[in-house]
């Protein structure tokens, strides 16, 4: 990303993502591609490595969200299109928690969709309500190694609807450069350079971010996901280096002395390849009491460096809102059933909040389709429900439920109504033609 100045010298408004935010937008991004700063091979390399927690915080919630949604449209032109937006959103929607927020925004009515990470947006305002009012979007590409053309789309809400601008700088890594015109790139030609929108209310995008405090500038620019547990992957990865380490430097070698290896014709020594890494030819001295096969096997240490290594990860899952055995083992810690509860409910409640957010965004991008379907007065009915199996899964909710019926806790037209989805006189009727209490063409 560019620095914070040179952001609003080249909008030329005031952008409100500080310098520190900027900062730490760069550093999740290099940890959900494995290259965090501690994981550094190029300097002071101490064999550290990313366990990929950062990704697999992501997928998990974005995973158990998605999975427990349902959503579609009532008009089945805009719905096909709304489907396609979701094809792969799961991959788009994991990056968004792992930076703090993402954009989804139909490219005009073409019928194709974009993601833009929060990598790529430039807000200038926010509404109360955390809904970008004013912002700009940031797209690259890449002539050769070292120029580029930057395309920056202006959006913003006004008292006469959505403003939207376009405008291509040509440039390199370390700079921007000069404007040049949109038809420079055949793919941005047909864009509008200033266009007004009249009557618009909203954006025409889905905006979602992470229903997470930021702490980091106050701003209400979204946060990572996994903001609160840096210090605790930091800590997990370097475990797992020591963990590394300890099985590397406690591998077997036999020392063997020269006369115990076999010699080819040419004078060199031979060793099966399979004992390559176990023998280690060397020169003994039999008159000083040096053996001709000597062994080393260091006591190895593994047990304690996986109880650290999993204790990290219990704290990554604490501060990140996961439930215990996400990331760690559960085995190897003792908890009590209210431990394991209040670990699934805290889990559930990150999970209904990112749920909440999500159903924002998708009702906005519901409207963009509309928008640029030129169909934004057709009532599109817009549906999405979320189930809470974070808790208890559905099977095992179905069984309890079968045996409240068979206490007499729960009636059997309940039942049908909450599995079947039926209004209480259809399973009334159901319930009662299954014990023979319907006579043949009753209606109910």
């Amino acid at each position: 990303m560019f620095g914070n100045t040179q952001l609003e010298k080249l909008t030329g408004k005031r952008v409100i993502l500080s310098q520190p935010m900027i900062e730490r937008l760069e550093l999740w991004d290099k940890m959900l591609c494995g290259k965090a700063p501690w994981t550094d091979e190029t300097e002071n390399y101490s064999g550290v490595k990313s366990l990929g927690l950062e990704s697999a915080v992501c997928s998990e919630f974005a995973n158990v969200t998605l999975s427990e949604m349902e959503t579609s449209l009532d008009n089945d032109k805009l719905n096909e299109l709304y489907q396609k937006a979701l094809r792969n959103f799961n991959e788009h929607f994991q990056t968004g928690l792992g930076l703090g927020s993402m954009v989804v925004k139909p490219i005009g009515n073409t019928g194709n969709f974009e993601y833009i990470p929060a990598d790529r947006i430039i807000p200038f305002e926010f509404g109360d309500d955390g809904r970008l009012l004013k912002v700009a979007f940031i797209q690259i590409k890449e002539i050769d190694d070292n120029n580029k053309y930057y395309r920056l789309e202006f959006h913003e809400l006004t008292s006469e609807g959505l403003h939207i601008q376009n405008k291509v700088y040509k440039g390199n890594n370390g700079d921007v450069g000069n404007q040049v015109p949109l038809s420079t790139v055949d793919e941005w030609a047909g864009l509008y350079e200033d266009v007004l929108y009249k009557g618009m209310e909203r954006m025409d995008f889905g905006y979602y971010r992470n229903p997470l405090p930021n702490r980091i500038d106050k701003s209400k620019n979204g946060v990572s996901i996994f903001e609160k547990a840096v210090e605790q992957i930091k800590k997990a990865d370097q475990q797992f280096g020591r963990l590394d380490w300890e099985y590397a430097s406690g591998e077997r070698f036999i020392f063997a002395d020269y006369t115990a290896v076999k010699k080819k014709q040419d004078g060199s020594f031979s060793m099966p390849k399979s004992k390559e890494r176990l023998l280690i030819p060397y020169d003994a001295d039999t008159s000083n009491g040096d053996k001709t096969l000597d062994e080393f096997s260091p006591t190895m240490r593994d047990a304690s460096y996986i109880a650290g290594l999993n204790e990290y990860k219990r704290l990554v899952e604490f501060n990140c809102c996961l439930a215990y055995g996400d990331l760690s083992k559960n085995e190897s810690v003792e908890k009590t059933a209210e431990e394991i509860k209040a670990s699934k409910n805290r889990k559930y409640n990150m999970v209904n909040a990112i749920q909440v957010n999500l159903k924002d965004c998708l009702e906005d991008l519901a409207y963009a389709i509309a928008f640029y379907q030129a169909m934004i007065k057709t009532d599109f009915g817009f549906n999405c429900t979320f189930h809470d199996s974070v808790k208890t899964d559905e099977e095992t909710e179905r069984a309890q439920d079968r045996i409240d019926v068979a206490s007499g806790f729960m009636s059997p037209v309940e039942y049908r109504m909450k599995w079947y989805g039926e209004d209480e006189k259809t399973a009334t009727y159901k319930i009662a033609e299954i014990r023979g209490m319907i006579t043949e063409g009753e209606q109910p």
